[in-house]
């Protein structure tokens, strides 16, 4: 009889939909033949946290308090011993400060702090530097989601670069590779013209995305191709400051919000460019979607972008802030076809010689197999479906 599955206890701020909670969920549901996952939300459950309830996983709200809260250090102590964790899957730094805080988890069970991107300005933190280490324990593991967020982890956080491996986020390529045929079905619903130029923001309404950019851009592009539209996905704290931009600008008719979708692959096939404004980022998934999705990139030249789009190869980069270069850069995609064409064809192969989602889960299993005791693994190919 197979042995049950080893426990990997996730660790988030929420399960609010973002990056890092993005690929939580994935590796649980992906991974979930090899191991068994359980969830600590420090602050509140989101709506993807709902739906891995509903799917059958175990989800718990710890209910931080607002400064350091040792209680809750002591919950997730708690919870982590209850479910029999293996290992402690820590997403962002925060979550990883409440795994390794003095108290009962310190000493057990192994610590995998996962860095998904980086706060602006990014700066050296001495209080953080001290902490990595003194709590950072000899089989802990650190994965940064490229090289530029590595980085960062090296010089503002002081752990060395022996400590970091480097995971790009993947993609599941295959969803994204057909869709032209959703084109005129998705403009329908969404009330776009057929043959109107259309880019689309896929981001949490966050000021590290800095939509407000997007929506100046957008106005100049207007001035010069009145049937321009853009289209926002995504939800957050910056909704009422974005709504204000638009209103100010008079752009009502030209900016489309429709708020959390889980149709993205739908709703980039109904679009001709993918456009992102951050002021800071790691390896956004959103931006590798477009790639699959062939769609060419306007993009922002900050952290980890430059490492998934190469300028005027597969897609145009500017510099933050720039709505004016950005504006620039997506007249030039809508007036040139066949440069449109290139860059999105471009991107697909490069989407699928870096990122791709069977190699990403590949990386972290190994990594797992290589943190559990040697008593708590299994040969994966003994390992029945666990019950979730």
């Amino acid at each position: 009889m197979a042995r049950e599955h080893p426990t990997v206890c996730q660790v988030l701020h929420s399960l609010n939909v973002g990056g890092a909670e993005m690929l939580a969920a994935r590796l649980a549901r992906h991974l979930r033949n090899e191991f068994r996952f359980v969830f600590a939300c420090l602050d509140e459950l989101g709506p993807l946290g709902e739906q891995l309830r509903g799917e059958g996983f175990l989800v718990e709200v710890l209910g931080r308090k607002s400064g350091i809260d040792f209680s809750c250090v002591r919950r997730l102590a708690a919870f982590a011993r209850r479910e029999g964790a293996g290992i402690i899957h820590a997403h962002q730094y925060t979550p990883f400060f409440y795994c390794r805080a003095p108290g009962p988890l310190i000493a057990r069970p192994p610590v995998l702090f996962n860095e998904h991107g980086r706060f602006f300005p990014d700066l050296p933190n001495r209080k953080r530097m001290l902490f990595n280490r003194m709590f950072l324990r000899g089989k802990d593991r650190v994965v940064a989601v490229g090289e530029s967020v590595k980085q960062a982890l090296i010089d503002n956080e002081g752990i060395p670069a022996r400590r970091i491996d480097v995971i790009y986020n993947g993609v599941r390529l295959d969803d994204f590779a057909a869709g032209t045929e959703l084109r005129g079905e998705v403009r329908r619903e969404l009330g776009i013209d057929p043959a109107a130029p259309l880019a689309i923001q896929v981001a949490r309404l966050d000021y590290l995305k800095d939509h407000c950019t997007a929506i100046r851009a957008a106005a100049r592009v207007r001035k010069q191709l009145p049937g321009f539209r853009l289209l926002l996905v995504g939800e957050g704290p910056e909704r009422p400051k974005i709504e204000a931009e638009i209103e100010a600008l008079g752009l009502e008719d030209a900016v489309l919000m429709v708020g959390l979708r889980t149709d993205v692959r739908r709703l980039l096939a109904a679009a001709d460019f993918f456009l992102l404004t951050s002021i800071s980022e790691g390896i956004p998934v959103t931006l590798i979607e477009a790639m699959g999705a062939r769609l060419p990139v306007v993009s922002t030249a900050v952290g980890g972008i430059k490492e998934v789009v190469i300028a005027e190869e597969t897609g145009l980069l500017t510099k933050v802030g720039d709505d004016g270069a950005l504006a620039a850069a997506m007249i030039r995609l809508i007036t040139d076809p066949s440069l449109a064409s290139k860059l999105g064809a471009t991107g697909r192969s490069r989407a699928e010689q870096l990122f791709s989602e069977d190699e990403m889960h590949s990386k972290y299993v190994q990594l797992y197999e290589e943190m559990l005791p040697r008593n708590s693994r299994q040969p994966r190919d003994s390992v029945a479906p666990a019950a979730a």
